[in-house]
């Protein structure tokens, strides 16, 4: 159950696997959800998979509006943005979603691109707040809390709220290149790609190492793959030219992504779905 903040009505812009995981969060714990996205078929797609996973529960003609443009939801105070990894195009979404419904709290669902940076088009930048899930969001426990130069303490408390009314435990971070999550996430995944490369062991061996011997829940080489190759390749590659050499992406990462294979979304990766 919700505490009725924000009505317990959320637009999240972005019908991608993190959009849609994250509509079907909110949906899952009493949300009202808008779900925003220019394609048809990525929001067709949302709708199906949100229907298969809560039962069969249609939700489409309830508590879930899909939508083709933001200017076609209203009354909504929260908005979160899950559009793909670059500086620009999330500027861009972000402004917009400010300008046509002036929310009183802004998420970016950014796993490593800074909030400071992001906020700087904005008119209110103090109600901008990195608001990072995890994959599959569903079944994760932890949302990362991003603080911007100038995300005011009000966002960050509202943030919070939000957060713990999904029944999710919130980390306070503030803002850096990787966050905290995303840089030790990276730095393991990377690692364990050269070794891949360099013939140590097999992607099932090291996963399996980790797993077993450290006790992960998953597999740096399968939550690559889960993440997406591509987008791993993005963050590496923006975190290579912030934080240095140590994040430059390994061979292999950049021949599977020019491969097509890019993890559990196109069926292959470092593992087979």
């Amino acid at each position: 159950m919700t505490n009725d903040i924000f009505g317990n009505h959320v637009t999240v812009i972005g019908a991608g696997t993190m959009g849609a995981g994250i509509a079907q969060t909110f949906l899952a714990t009493g949300w009202k959800v808008a779900l925003v996205d220019p394609s048809d078929k990525q929001r067709n797609n949302a709708g199906s998979m949100i229907f298969a996973a809560q039962d069969g529960q249609d939700y489409r003609t309830t508590r879930l509006q899909l939508a083709e443009r933001v200017e076609e939801v209203a009354g909504t105070d929260f908005v979160i943005e899950s559009v793909p990894e670059t500086a620009e195009l999330k500027g861009q979404v972000l402004a917009n979603a400010e300008k046509v419904l002036q929310p009183r709290l802004l998420c970016s669902n950014t796993s490593s691109l800074s909030i400071s940076e992001l906020a700087l088009g904005l008119v209110r930048p103090e109600r901008l707040v990195g608001m990072h899930f995890f994959q599959p969001v569903p079944a994760t426990q932890l949302i990362e809390l991003v603080i911007g130069a100038q995300t005011s303490p009000e966002t960050v408390e509202l943030a919070v709220q939000c957060t713990v009314s999904l029944g999710r435990k919130p980390i306070l971070v503030q803002d850096s290149p990787g966050f905290a999550t995303s840089r030790l996430g990276v730095a393991l995944g990377l690692e364990a790609m050269r070794m891949v490369e360099e013939g140590i062991a097999t992607a099932e061996d090291i996963d399996a190492g980790m797993v077993l011997g450290y006790q992960h829940g998953v597999g740096p080489l399968r939550m690559t793959d889960m993440v997406g190759l591509d987008i791993r390749l993005a963050i590496s590659e923006h975190l290579s030219r912030t934080l240095g050499p140590r994040f430059e992406p390994p061979r292999i990462l950049r021949e599977k992504v020019a491969r097509g294979e890019l993890g559990r979304k196109s069926g292959q990766g470092f593992f087979t779905w």
